[in-house]
């Protein structure tokens, strides 16, 4: 059994998309504070009412979180 949800997240054309590598999970959020969120919330939705086990994971499962810089404005210090 799995006890860790992947996720990808990376800048799009306006959004930033966040995509789940072992759970099919998609969502996108204006910043990065947003995004996440959206990601906790898809994940619980897309858990609810299903056996995590049917889907190969513990009750419980982790989520990390892969952050994609190439495409990051980064401020110079």
């Amino acid at each position: 059994m799995k006890n860790i949800v992947y996720i990808q997240i990376y800048k799009g054309e306006k959004y930033y998309v966040a995509e789940g590598m072992n759970l099919p999970v998609v969502t996108q959020g204006k910043d990065l504070d947003e995004v996440v969120a959206n990601v906790k919330e898809a994940v619980e939705l897309q858990l609810s009412g299903e056996n995590a086990g049917d889907l190969g994971f513990v009750e419980k499962p982790e989520v990390l979180i892969n952050l994609e810089l190439a495409n990051l404005q980064l401020c110079p210090s």
